[in-house]
C-alpha cells in the first residue's frame, strides 16, 4: 500500500526554522507544510500591509526560502504554506525573487487566491445575505465601515489542484490549518471527495501536525520535566497510508518526544465538540479514535470518522476598534502587592480628576494574577516583587497616550520603592474580530490557482 511522509515545518508566525531544516535534510519526507496563520496573525499582517501595500505576507518567508529552496531542489520536497497571509501574490513574488537570488531554477511556485472577500461584503449585504456574527447573532452594520480585512477559511481542494498543476511550492492566504496537510493526500491518493472517513483521518493528521512541536513534546502539560532536549526539538512527521491510517513520529536523533500522551493532548487541542469538529473539508468525529504505541517515538492513529462537509465557510474579519495605551512599573518587597494596588488607585483617581474617559481599563499584577486573572488565589506569603500593568482602550489615540503621562510622577509621589519602570508604551491601534458564515459556493467561485515557473 502506498505511503507518503509529510513533515510539519512551522506552527505559527515566528516559529523556529531549525526543526524544519532538520526535517528537510534527514526526515525522508515528500512534503513539508507550514501553518503560519492565526486570527491574530491576520491582524498583524494587515497592519504590515497598511504601512506598505507590498507587504502583508509573513516576514520570515524570506529566510525560510533562503534556507530551504536548495533542499527543495536537491531532494524533490514540495513545500506548502499559508504564509501568503493578506498578500499571497506578494509572497509568490518574494519566493521567486529568492530563487533567482540563489540561482535555484527549474521548479514551479503556485499561489492560491480568493480567500480575501473584503471587496465582496457590500455586494453581499446589498443582496440581503446575512453577515451576522456566527456566535451571538449581532448584526454587522455598526462595524461594517470599519472593516479592514475579511478572509474566508478555504479547504484543501485548491491546494491539491495546485499540486496537480505541477507546483513544487504552494503559497496561500487563509487556507484552514489542517487543509494544508490534507491536500497532498488528495493529490497522491486520489481520494473521493465524499469518502468522509478517509478525509476525517486526513484532517485529524493535519490537526495533530499543525502546531509543530506541540505534538512532539513541546508545551506538554504532563511530565514535561522529563522531555529531553527541547533545545533541539524535532517537529512531527506523519507516515500516511492510502487507507488513511497514519503514524505520528519525528526525525530520528532530534529532541522532544512523540508518545500517546503528547498526541492525545494535541488531539484535544482547540476541539470544542469532539463529535463534530467543523472544517471546510469534513466534519470530524474523534470520539472513537484509537492511539497505539508503534515503537520509539511512534504513535499509530486510527478510528477517525467523518460526515458531510459544511455547506458554509467561516469568514474572519478585522475592524478598527480604537487604540491601546499601557504602562508598566514594578514594586519590590516589602508590601509589593499592596504598593502596586495603591499605585493603581492613584492612577484611576487621577484619570477621573482630569476627565480621561476611556472605553475600557484593565489592571494586571504581573507575578500574581496577569495570567489567571480573577481565578488567582491570594498569595500565601509576601511576594518578592510585582509589576503593575494598566492598559486602556480608547477611540482616541491621544487619550490612549495620556495614560502613560500619569506614571512617571509615581517614582517620587507614589508608594515607595518603585523600580523596573518599563516605560510608557506607544499607543497601538487595535483591531476587533468578527466571524460569520457564508454559503461555500459564494466563496469557492472566486478561488483561483496561478502557477509560475522559475
Amino acid at each position: 500500500m502506498k505511503t507518503i511522509r509529510i513533515g510539519a515545518g512551522q506552527g505559527f508566525y515566528g516559529d523556529s526554522i531549525l526543526p524544519a531544516i532538520e526535517t528537510a535534510k534527514n526526515g525522508n519526507i515528500q512534503y513539508l507544510c507550514f501553518d503560519c496563520l492565526a486570527e491574530l496573525t491576520l491582524a498583524i499582517l494587515q497592519k504590515d500591509r497598511q504601512r506598505d501595500p507590498a507587504k502583508g505576507f509573513t516576514g520570515d518567508i524570506t529566510r525560510t526560502m533562503r534556507e530551504l529552496l536548495p533542499l527543495v531542489k536537491e531532494k524533490g520536497i514540495k513545500l506548502l504554506t499559508n504564509a501568503g497571509g493578506m498578500n499571497p501574490l506578494g509572497a509568490q513574488q518574494e519566493i521567486l525573487r529568492i530563487a533567482r537570488e540563489l540561482g535555484v531554477y527549474g521548479f514551479k511556485v503556485a499561489v492560491v487566491t480568493g480567500d480575501d472577500v473584503r471587496e465582496r461584503l457590500a455586494g453581499w449585504k446589498a443582496q440581503g445575505i446575512s453577515l451576522a456574527h456566527m456566535e451571538d447573532g449581532r448584526e454587522i452594520e455598526p462595524i461594517l465601515e470599519r472593516i479592514v480585512f475579511a478572509n474566508a477559511y478555504v479547504g484543501a481542494d485548491p491546494v491539491a489542484e495546485a499540486l496537480r498543476q505541477g507546483a513544487d511550492i504552494v503559497v496561500t492566504g487563509r487556507v484552514a490549518d489542517s487543509a494544508l496537510f490534507v491536500a497532498p493526500l488528495l493529490y497522491e491518493f486520489g481520494w473521493d471527495r465524499e469518502d468522509w472517513n478517509r478525509l476525517a483521518q486526513g484532517i485529524l493528521m493535519g490537526h495533530l501536525m499543525e502546531c509543530s512541536g506541540q505534538v512532539s513534546g513541546g508545551n506538554f502539560s504532563g511530565d514535561w520535566q522529563s522531555i529531553a532536549d527541547l533545545d533541539q526539538i524535532g517537529f512531527p512527521v506523519a507516515e500516511v497510508s492510502e487507507d488513511g491510517e497514519f503514524v505520528i513520529t519525528k526525525t530520528e536523533g532530534t529532541g522532544g518526544r512523540v508518545s500517546i500522551q503528547t498526541v492525545k493532548e494535541q488531539l484535544l487541542y482547540e476541539i470544542h465538540d469532539p463529535a463534530a469538529y467543523l472544517t471546510p473539508d469534513v466534519v470530524l468525529d474523534v470520539t472513537k479514535v484509537q492511539l497505539e504505541a508503534a515503537g520509539d517515538n511512534r504513535v499509530r492513529v486510527t478510528g477517525a470518522q467523518g460526515s458531510k462537509r459544511p455547506d458554509t465557510l467561516k469568514i474572519v474579519m478585522g475592524y478598527s476598534d480604537g487604540w491601546l495605551g499601557q504602562a508598566i512599573c514594578g514594586y519590590s518587597w516589602p508590601d509589593a502587592l499592596e504598593k502596586a494596588r495603591a499605585a493603581d488607585r492613584i492612577i484611576r483617581k487621577q484619570m477621573e480628576r482630569i476627565r480621561l474617559q476611556v472605553e475600557e481599563i484593565q489592571t494586571d499584577y504581573l507575578g500574581y494574577n496577569s495570567l489567571h486573572g480573577p481565578l488567582a488565589a491570594p498569595p500565601k506569603e509576601e511576594l518578592n516583587e510585582i509589576y503593575l500593568r494598566i492598559a486602556v482602550r480608547s477611540r482616541s489615540k491621544e487619550k490612549a497616550a495620556a495614560l502613560g503621562r500619569l506614571f512617571p510622577p509615581l517614582m517620587l509621589s507614589g508608594p515607595p520603592a518603585l523600580g523596573g519602570f518599563l516605560g510608557v508604551m506607544k499607543p497601538r491601534e487595535l483591531l476587533g474580530m468578527w466571524s460569520c458564515l457564508i454559503a461555500r459556493d459564494m466563496i469557492e467561485d472566486g478561488i483561483q490557482v496561478n502557477v509560475l515557473e522559475v
